[in-house]
């Protein structure tokens, strides 16, 4: 399986580059947004009504977005973000603060239903880079204040009154500053489905909100979700996606002693959090990495990654094989890159001896080194061996 990623920059309000993503994209958001055409869904005025009432602050950008592509009714009422149709991700996502304040998350979702992009823009406040979604929307990001967020589906069937989490993503991010200031538009805006929205500023202040059609917004001091809200709502999804068993692996990692940014990061790559299940919408199709404090973003795969910042943007098309070790750039004019050599074995004693230390710490060292053993028989971390270790029951 192969996928194109683009990153684009515009640090500007939509122009000439957003249009071309909007052409590109169109027709199959168009055959995605009236598929469910019902005598309940919202017709413009209603959906415009509710923009202008939730998200007062983006009614200009959402004016000059209708201008820029020409919009017709159906156009106009995609971009307002109100009650679209339902989609169901994954997704696995946490704050770490150690020697980097950090941000981590897998998106797992169907490979076909990926736009793929990119995006540094600045539409309003602040510019704003990550991955978009519905054209106008985020699945993850950070603007330049140093404000990150990331989504997880919740886990739950309703789907009522509200705007698509990726719509909501975006004007936290184009008019918030802190962590505070986010809970507060989270709480204010209705989510049309359930998601745990995670996140974190520069100051290292973070939150994870449990958004919801049919009951009171939860916020929580938890630093990483998975995919169910405090109990499983909806047993043949979480069975499907394992979320107990990935909510469990974070929980422990993050308690373990002296773990580094960049390792819980190269964890996102691996089991039970990285995901192969692509032609049933649960494989992981990249990991983000934002670094608030360095304004950094990273998006990585098993065996490729890319840096991008505010003020080191470079453009480019990569194709992703997903079922390969190489990296193809789009058009391939440029000159072949050596390789570059594995830091495999080094982060995996790194991550191992992280964990010895925190889960038998207080051991012998021959309980240590029998632990350490049973974690990395092999020279490579037994995966397996760390999730049936792991393998206990949730406390709430």
């Amino acid at each position: 399986m192969q996928l194109k990623f683009s990153t684009v920059s515009e640090p500007s309000i939509a122009g000439a580059k957003w249009k071309g993503l909007f052409d590109a994209y169109w027709s199959g958001y168009r055959t995605w947004f009236l598929s469910n055409n019902t005598a309940y869904t919202p017709d413009l005025k209603t959906s415009q009504d509710a923009l202008k009432k939730y998200m007062p602050k983006m009614w200009a950008t959402y004016q000059q977005l209708c201008t820029l592509t020409n919009a017709d009714p159906v156009i106009a009422r995609f971009f307002t973000g109100f009650q679209p149709p339902a989609y169901i991700s994954a997704c696995a996502q946490a704050v770490i603060k150690a020697d980097e304040i950090q941000l981590v998350r897998n998106y797992d979702y169907h490979p076909d239903l990926l736009e793929g992009t990119i995006l540094l823009s600045k539409w309003n406040d602040h510019r704003v880079m990550g991955i978009s979604d519905c054209l106008i929307g985020l699945v993850d990001g950070m603007n330049d204040a140093g404000l990150c967020v990331s989504l997880t589906f919740g886990g739950r069937k309703e789907v009522g009154y509200g705007f698509g989490i990726p719509f909501i993503l975006r004007y936290v991010l184009e008019f918030c500053t802190n962590t505070a200031e986010a809970v507060k538009t989270l709480k204010s805006i209705p989510s049309h489905m359930s998601y745990n929205v995670t996140v974190v500023d520069k100051t290292g202040a973070s939150k994870t909100v449990m958004l919801a059609p049919d009951k009171a917004t939860l916020v929580t001091n938890d630093a990483f979700a998975t995919n169910h809200q405090g109990i499983v709502d909806w047993p043949e999804n979480a069975r499907f996606n394992q979320t107990i068993k990935r909510y469990n692996f974070i929980k422990n990692y993050l308690k373990s002693k002296n773990i580094k940014a960049s390792e819980l990061a190269k964890a996102f790559l691996h089991s039970p959090l990285y995901n192969t299940k692509f032609t049933e919408g649960f494989g992981t199709l990249y990991t983000s990495v934002y670094q608030p404090k360095n304004l950094i973003m990273k998006v990585l795969w098993p065996n490729e990654a890319i840096e991008r910042s505010f003020d080191n943007f470079e453009e480019e098309n990569i194709l992703i094989d997903y079922n390969a070790a190489e990296r193809f750039i789009i058009p391939d004019d440029t000159e072949e890159q050596a390789p570059v050599a594995s830091n495999e074995n080094r982060w995996q004693d790194a991550v191992v001896d992280s964990l010895v230390k925190g889960m038998a710490g207080k051991k012998t060292k021959q309980k240590q080194q029998e632990l350490r053993e049973r974690l990395m028989p092999d020279g490579e971390i037994a995966w397996e061996v760390l999730i049936d270790y792991w393998n206990e029951p949730v406390e709430y």
